[in-house]
């Protein structure tokens, strides 16, 4: 498994509610993603998810009712020949200060565990500063998606990978990915 990227789910793989996902027909795909998805598994990729869902703490939803929506993606990703290698989760608030909350790194040690490589140097895809941190933090190289989410936000800032790793959405940054993989 040399060959692997790592995905934010809100905001780059669904719509940002800027609220929680809280059931399966509130989980509506960004335009393209599934595709995406797809093509980086058609080319070799195993493709993992690393999102925080704080939701589980503040008692929105339950860890079963989260992986019901995770189902419900999965199944949508299927109909495009897709699929996911692992989700990774923090189930944590921010003021729990976990160590697997993004910014900070637990989720992509959760990965590495998991399937025993290194994700340094992977692709990390994401569209807000936590992302973007926890993938710079960890030796990985982050991509920004700009719509869809919060990437407009960070595009641009301090934290903000440069121009040529931000792209409009998880299809553009798919296309790169492949465009530089003979790199990897």
């Amino acid at each position: 498994m040399d060959k692997v990227v790592i995905l934010d789910r809100d905001g780059v793989i669904n719509v940002d509610l800027m609220t929680y996902v809280t059931k399966p027909e509130e989980f509506e795909a960004i335009e393209g993603s599934l595709e995406a998805i797809s093509l980086l598994n058609k080319n070799g990729y195993k493709v993992c998810i690393a999102t925080n869902q704080a939701c589980i703490e503040r008692k929105i939803i339950s860890e079963n009712e989260l992986r019901q929506i995770h189902d419900h993606m999965e199944g949508l990703l299927s109909e495009f020949g897709g699929e996911i290698a692992f989700i990774a989760y923090c189930p944590h608030a921010p003021e729990s200060k976990c160590g697997c909350r993004k910014p900070e790194v637990g989720l992509l040690k959760k990965i590495e565990e998991q399937f025993q490589i290194s994700l340094k140097g992977k692709f990390f895809v994401g569209d807000k500063e936590s992302d973007i941190l926890a993938g710079r933090d960890y030796g990985c190289k982050p991509l920004l998606i700009k719509k869809g989410g919060y990437g407009e936000k960070v595009y641009g800032t301090e934290n903000s990978p440069p121009p040529e790793h931000c792209f409009n959405n998880l299809e553009e940054a798919a296309k790169y990915i492949l465009s530089v993989d003979k790199d990897i």
